[in-house]
């Protein structure tokens, strides 16, 4: 007498199968990839790209922004004054004297004169405009 394999038996039977074949062919297919890129870059024929072969050989040097720079949160123009926002333990002194840009254009300059609250710190606007969003940056 022959057993009958169920219907749901085989169709597990089935899913394993095709997840084992599956996995079996990506993991051939990423060793074959592998191997072609690590000959093509050893310094073959196919290394010379006709992109690359006019930039020049010089080291690219990239160097931080190390400037102090703020955005405006609020304008009292009545009282000529500007609270400024700053990155947490990045605020300016007291006193110092700043530039107000919108839009990559200087509208105006402001000094920091304080009272300090977190991340925010007040400033009396001397010349030009302000505008909540503005950029301020250390001269």
């Amino acid at each position: 007498m022959i057993d009958q394999v169920s219907a749901a038996n085989s169709t597990a039977l089935v899913r394993i199968f095709a997840l084992g074949l599956m996995s079996a062919s990506l993991f051939l297919l990423g060793c074959a990839s592998s191997k072609r890129s690590n000959t093509a870059g050893a310094g073959g024929a196919g290394d010379a790209s006709p992109v690359f072969a006019n930039l020049p050989t010089q080291k690219l040097i990239v160097t931080p922004a190390t400037g102090l720079a703020g955005k405006i949160v609020k304008v009292n123009m009545p009282g000529r004054f500007v609270v400024l926002n700053f990155p947490i333990g990045h605020l300016p002194v007291i006193d110092q004297r700043m530039n107000i840009y919108r839009l990559g254009l200087k509208v105006g300059e402001v000094k920091v004169t304080g009272p300090q609250m977190d991340d925010d710190i007040v400033a009396d606007l001397i010349t030009g405009e302000a505008q909540a969003g503005d950029d301020v940056r250390d001269r």
